[in-house]
């Protein structure tokens, strides 16, 4: 039997969707995979067009450089594409891959499972970015996590950033998560749930340790023409 897959459609409707999923070969996958990657590419452009992130750059334009200003900020959207890119294939096919290869779960599902995923993701995103473009200027943290919470009473820029990943969407992630895989393994329910809490957490603290990265003076270093490293 051969069902459409309609995204939005199944978006509150798992259950059915698992079903699909399991009785019948699902048509339009590489459709929606490639209508959500169009979402969140345009969701990352329109953030960096606005400015967000771009406050580097502010001494370029203070200075006059107009066309070392249009240059950086060409540069900046390449760059910010080619992230994004890498960012949306990562937690679909990188994460789904994982998924597959590790705990077993059909690919297909977890092809699909990542892609909800993906479209949480992208969002967050789109909401923060329409908040900040509202309110004409924009945080370090997400309005979404406890990282505002965190930076009211802790100081180090580390702790302020694993907090700034657990959000309300990584809640939502973890809920999607569980739901395929727990349909689609013999895992105790109680070990998958801890597992991606678990998992979430880390990798919570492996983007919060590239806040010890010290970028603004390594850019700062290459603007002035002196060593990255000193």
């Amino acid at each position: 039997m051969i069902s459409d897959f309609k995204f939005w459609h199944f978006f509150p409707r798992q259950g059915q969707l698992i079903h699909n999923i399991k009785t019948t070969e699902m048509r339009d996958v590489n459709k929606r995979i490639a209508w959500i990657f169009a979402i969140g590419l345009m969701v990352f452009a329109m953030s960096e067009i606005w400015g967000m992130n771009t406050d580097s750059l502010t001494p370029i334009l203070a200075a006059g450089m107009w066309d070392a200003y249009t240059l950086a900020r060409w540069t900046s959207l390449v760059g910010t594409l080619l992230w994004a890119g890498f960012y949306l294939a990562f937690h679909l096919y990188g994460a789904a891959f994982l998924f597959n290869k590790f705990i077993k779960i059909a690919w297909r599902a977890a092809l699909i499972m990542q892609l909800y995923v993906v479209a949480l993701l992208i969002i967050e995103k789109g909401l923060l970015f329409l908040l900040f473009a509202l309110t004409g200027y924009t945080m370090s943290v997400s309005l979404f996590s406890f990282g505002p919470i965190a930076a009211t009473f802790l100081e180090h820029d580390f702790l302020i950033y694993f907090f700034n990943q657990l959000t309300l969407f990584t809640s939502l992630i973890i809920a999607v998560q569980y739901r395929f895989i727990r349909s689609f393994t013999k895992i105790n329910p109680k070990l998958i749930l801890f597992g991606l809490i678990m998992l979430h957490i880390l990798a919570a603290l492996f983007v919060a340790s590239f806040s010890l990265i010290p970028t603004d003076d390594m850019l700062s270093g290459f603007m002035d023409g002196g060593s990255l490293f000193e």
